[in-house]
């Protein structure tokens, strides 16, 4: 009896150590210094609280930007923005993840700023082996210039999901089988840059960056990474069957998005395809 509560004990005790490990990779916050190098900007970049905040800015001369040091292949990447306020016409935020070389992957969020007022367009894209056209819009429920919101990419080898505050807004499915090119062999790196698209970015290059109003500036706070896919996974596809990579409550939350705030889908984009739909479309 009391070699069985020995064992019992034991067993409990390595539990309680490996759900312990696995939290602390959920909560531990990266630091800027530590973790990321300045990739551009000439001083734009600035650190501060010891390396718990960033902030990059924009003027007419240059954008500023960043990249973590390491690289990832496959996890759960975090981070929380407070995006560019007032006229943010003309800039992008970018925050994404790349391999490098022409023929790299790369999962990228993209913030299209606006005219005072208006809504930004979170713009999202997947490429792999240099080739990307995937690409698909949304607006915020929320003023993003507000406040810190967290922005997520779970990426694991069946799928891509993007979030927003933990809600889905875009799963990309690994659809190999069917000729469908998915990252998955190129480890990543994390970018982020704040820099002016005014030819493109609002309203197709119609509204362009308004100077006067310069510098932009776009904050940073609570990175993580947590290289556990499985275990980051695991909230979503909880109950989900083995076809599916959310569980049903998740579904519920990426239609919602999906309905009422999804602006552009490439897949139903009939200009652009009109001899048929990319294959994922269909599947």
């Amino acid at each position: 009896m009391g070699f069985n509560n020995n064992i019992a004990s034991i067993v409990s005790m390595l539990v309680c150590i490996v759900t312990l490990s696995n939290v602390i990779s959920v909560v531990y916050g990266g630091n800027f210094y530590q973790d990321f190098e300045v990739t551009f900007g000439d001083g734009r970049l600035k650190r501060f609280g010891n390396g718990r905040l960033l902030t990059l800015s924009l003027d007419q001369v240059s954008g500023s930007g960043f990249r973590s040091k390491r690289e990832y292949l496959f996890g759960r990447i975090d981070m929380q923005l407070k995006l560019v306020a007032g006229n943010s016409a003309g800039t992008v935020t970018a925050y994404y993840l790349s391999s490098e070389g022409p023929t790299h992957d790369e999962i990228d969020f993209e913030f299209l700023g606006n005219v005072t007022g208006q809504p930004y367009t979170v713009h999202t894209n997947v490429f792999t082996q240099g080739k990307g056209g995937r690409e698909q819009q949304f607006r915020l429920w929320f003023d993003p210039t507000k406040n810190f919101h967290t922005y997520s990419v779970l990426w694991t080898p069946t799928s891509i999901i993007f979030l927003v505050d933990n809600t889905p807004i875009r799963v990309f499915k690994n659809h190999e089988a069917r000729g469908v090119p998915f990252p998955k062999t190129q480890p990543m790196k994390i970018y982020s840059s704040l820099w002016n698209a005014d030819q493109w970015a609002t309203q197709g290059g119609l509204v362009k960056t308004d100077w006067s109003k310069a510098p932009f500036t776009a904050y940073y706070r609570n990175f993580n990474a947590n290289p556990n896919h499985a275990a980051a996974t695991a909230t979503f596809s909880s109950g989900a069957s083995q076809s599916q990579v959310l569980n049903a409550w998740n579904r519920r939350r990426l239609r919602w998005v999906q309905k009422y705030f999804m602006i552009y889908n490439y897949c139903t984009d009939l200009k652009r395809f009109p001899r048929g739909f990319p294959v994922e479309c269909k599947l």
